[in-house]
């Protein structure tokens, strides 16, 4: 049976006193697995997420990751642990007049000194790997593109390179096709998902699109107002529990599923 990655206990946000975006989240998440968290706008799943590596510090709760309480980490301890968690991002934070292949070389930054980083000092180890990565995701021929010359799709493998230099132990995803056209989705989704199976990496990745949850994720984690309202197997999700996540928002999901999730389904099997 795998092991524990991360263990959250009761995990609150509150930004004032009329908004409590997450409302005491407890949750375990083991070794290797693929969790997508769905829910509509507003849910407080991009909080969620990045309550975990503390781009937003948490008001209360627990944060149990490799031993630590990330919740109560500062300074040089708290860059260490965020070293081992890689993130992906909706809208691709890259460095646009930087080459492709030093984009995906910044994900050493948390492993190696400011200097050597500054000075592009990497090792022919470290070069090597972000040379495989690219040819893997399909962008060797770009490597020395400048990272704005390339598309939507081709900027997100430039981030899916660069989070997996980290080595991460675990992978954070916050609407990773959110921005993409359906063909470019799915790629994105399947290069995700084959990295973390090669590499047995745990990822938590937030997602709209509910077929595309049930379609690559070991478990589903539904938000709604800032609680969880679901945590199982994609097997289990019924049209009614789904329809009880997004109360309210019918006219959202409906959006998300026919623009991306039935397209996403004709490109796999028709």
């Amino acid at each position: 049976m795998a092991n524990t990655l991360l263990k959250i206990s009761g995990l609150k946000k509150q930004y004032s006193k009329s908004k409590t975006v997450l409302k005491g989240i407890d949750l375990e998440i083991k070794e290797g697995e693929f969790v997508v968290v769905i829910g509509p706008s507003g849910a407080g799943k991009s909080t969620f997420i990045r309550c975990i590596n503390r781009m937003v510090d948490p008001t209360n709760g627990a944060i149990e990751f490799n031993g630590s309480d990330i919740a109560q980490l500062k300074g040089k301890a708290l860059r260490a642990t965020r070293a081992n968690i890689g993130m992906i991002f909706q809208h691709y934070n890259l460095i646009g007049r930087t080459n492709v292949i030093k984009n995906v070389l910044h994900g050493r930054l948390g492993h190696n000194s400011f200097f050597k980083t500054l000075t592009g000092s990497y090792s022919e180890i470290e070069k090597r790997e972000a040379y495989d990565l690219l040819q893997k995701v399909g962008l060797g021929d770009h490597m020395y593109k400048k990272a704005n010359a390339l598309s939507g799709g081709q900027m997100q493998r430039v981030g899916i390179c660069r989070a997996m230099m980290q080595a991460p132990k675990l992978l954070l995803a916050d609407e990773p096709i959110a921005s993409l056209d359906p063909k470019s989705a799915k790629v994105i989704m399947d290069q995700i998902h084959s990295l973390i199976t090669e590499r047995k990496i745990a990822c938590i990745m937030n997602l709209h699109q509910v077929q595309v949850a049930k379609d690559y994720a070991t478990r589903i984690i539904g938000i709604k107002d800032g609680q969880v309202v679901y945590d199982g197997s994609p097997a289990d999700l019924t049209e009614s529990m789904v329809a009880n996540i997004y109360e309210g928002k019918a006219e959202e999901l409906a959006l998300k599923t026919d623009n991306v999730a039935v397209h996403l389904g004709e490109l796999a099997y028709g």
